[in-house]
């Protein structure tokens, strides 16, 4: 999935969303496991609210941390129903201040 225009999302959520829902639904077959990644500062704190987003979804998640240390990488492979829970949780990480959704 190419990284998540988050300048557009912010001029027109709801065109935005519309817009991904129509790609996700041309491309994916739902139910099935759909490939999450994130990309934020090392924040326990944030990186627990990313989990939460995920509690009522079946996922396995790998974790890696910056050369540095400073920023850590998530992707968490989720089985969804159907696009509308793809964009419901990323509605919700993107609440999230400092994710950045890829």
């Amino acid at each position: 999935m190419d990284h998540l225009d988050s300048e557009n999302e912010a001029k027109n959520p709801e065109e935005f969303y519309a817009s991904l829902k129509e790609k996700l639904e041309g491309t994916h077959d739902f139910p099935e496991d759909y490939l999450y990644k994130f990309i934020i500062t090392n924040d326990e704190a944030k990186i627990t609210e990313i989990y939460r987003a995920f509690d009522d979804v079946k996922f396995t998640l790998t974790t890696r941390d910056s050369k540095n240390g400073k920023y850590t990488s998530i992707s968490i492979n989720a089985f969804v129903l159907d696009a509308d829970q793809v964009i419901k949780i990323y509605q919700i990480v993107g609440k999230i201040p400092g994710v950045i959704m890829l």
